[in-house]
């Protein structure tokens, strides 16, 4: 009696149903539809049985996150968003704009190398354009005209650029843009400037790169750009020549936009503020407001060595600010591709111009992003024999033998195998409240 209490309800409805037949068994012919009956019966409850075990284990597997069904039935185990990220910098997620396809080439270790755990934030921030993987090149255009900052360059469109190696993408999914590293050349130096055709009045503009230019004579910049300069404005976020090894960012604007103070501190930036307060192009002879970044691996050589690194550049109604993260500090909702720049993790800006000084609204507008890599003009050439800037205690005069950025960068195109940029990945996020 302990056993049949113990057992389920319909197997112990089954055992006394049996019993009771065998009672009236008196032929072999009754015997066989005793049995038949009870087979039938077992039959019966065996199907109800696979059924509950289906629905029982069908509501584990279905409560189990980590297991999602395809459209044609069959499953994928993910990890977990922890570990995956959702399509932010330096992971290998992909949003729905994105793709990792390999290319071909040399590849860099990655920017986010010993970074935190990736983990997705809420954010008004939303992704509305990237570029990374094989379709980096997608939605840019190369620019072929005449260099406007006076350097010796000429710049290739994308199928001579292709041809010659100085645009692909490499077999890590990296963007390359180099230059020509012919020794002895008669013209300038070919090189690579590529603008997004996507235009923007506000938003942030995330660079996550591994490798940019350096070297005696070189001049790259990663910036935005509006309309009919300066009247659009300009902000240089990664700027910076020869040897230098901290990064300089830098507005150019109509006359009218200004900053408060040269102090740091009232500024509430972690930069240093270089060339002046009034940010008029024609005002100060194309030369803005500049602030340089307190960090010794935010440009050049040391960027590189040190894994890159992520910039951030945000553009709202309330002024422009610029932040840095070398490799292994870039916050985890970066890494997320939920940018929320309110975080504590963002910490202060090394660069910053407030709308109280100068409005967005009125000095900004359509902006896109831009790469170059020039050599010598307004600013290379004009601080060859300057000496005392991180990175340049030396000048470049001395380091080369040569008296003039211009005879170095036609004589020495083997010095520049370093001249070239590594991109991750570039992306545009939009407030949507």
């Amino acid at each position: 009696m302990v056993l049949i209490r113990s057992l389920p309800i319909y197997l112990t409805l089954l055992l006394l149903e049996y019993a009771l037949l065998v009672r009236s068994v008196y032929s072999s012919n009754a015997f066989s539809r005793v049995v038949q009956h009870t087979h039938q019966i077992a039959a019966r409850h065996t199907r109800n049985i696979a059924r509950d075990l289906r629905l029982a284990f069908g509501a584990v597997l279905a409560s189990d996150p980590s297991q999602q069904p395809l459209e044609d039935g069959r499953a994928v185990y993910c990890k977990s968003s922890a570990a995956a990220g959702n399509g932010g910098e330096g992971n290998n997620s992909s949003s729905p704009t994105e793709t990792t396809s390999q290319g071909t080439g040399t590849s860099t270790n990655s920017a986010t190398a010993g970074s935190p755990t990736i983990s997705a934030v809420s954010t008004p921030w939303k992704l509305i354009e990237a570029h990374n993987g094989s379709d980096f090149f997608q939605g840019w255009s190369f620019f072929t005209g005449s260099d406007p900052t006076h350097g010796v360059v000429d710049y290739l469109d994308i199928n001579d650029a292709t041809s010659a190696g100085l645009a692909y993408v490499n077999s890590a999914g990296n963007a390359v843009m180099s230059v020509d590293t012919t020794n002895n050349l008669t013209g300038n130096r070919k090189s690579v400037r590529i603008t997004t055709n996507s235009q923007y009045d506000q938003g942030i503009w995330i660079l996550d790169a591994l490798h940019m230019p350096t070297g005696c004579g070189t001049w790259p910049a990663f910036w935005t750009n509006g309309p009919n300069w300066p009247a659009g404005g300009e902000i240089d976020i990664v700027e910076g020549v020869n040897t230098y090894t901290n990064n300089q960012a830098t507005i150019h604007t109509n006359p009218g936009c200004t900053i408060s103070s040269s102090n740091s501190t009232v500024l509430g930036i972690t930069g240093t503020i270089v060339g002046g307060t009034n940010c008029a192009a024609a005002e100060t002879n194309n030369q803005g407001c500049g602030v340089r970044s307190s960090s010794d691996v935010s440009f050049g050589a040391a960027f590189n060595n040190n894994s890159g690194g992520v910039y951030a550049s945000k553009l709202d109604d309330t002024g422009v600010s610029i932040h840095f993260w070398p490799a292994g500090q870039v916050p985890s909702d970066v890494l997320a591709g939920t940018p929320n720049p309110s975080l504590a993790t963002w910490g202060t800006p090394f660069a910053q111009w407030s709308s109280s000084g100068c409005n967005p609204n009125t000095f900004f507008h359509d902006h896109s992003a831009i790469f170059d890599t020039t050599f010598c003009g307004d600013w290379a050439g004009s601080v060859w024999t300057d000496s005392g800037i991180p990175g340049q205690e030396q000048s470049c005069a001395q380091s080369t033998g040569y008296p003039t950025c211009e005879a170095f960068v036609m004589a020495e195109g083997s010095a520049f195998t370093e001249a070239y940029w590594e991109v991750k990945s570039v992306k545009i996020y939009q407030y949507q409240s």
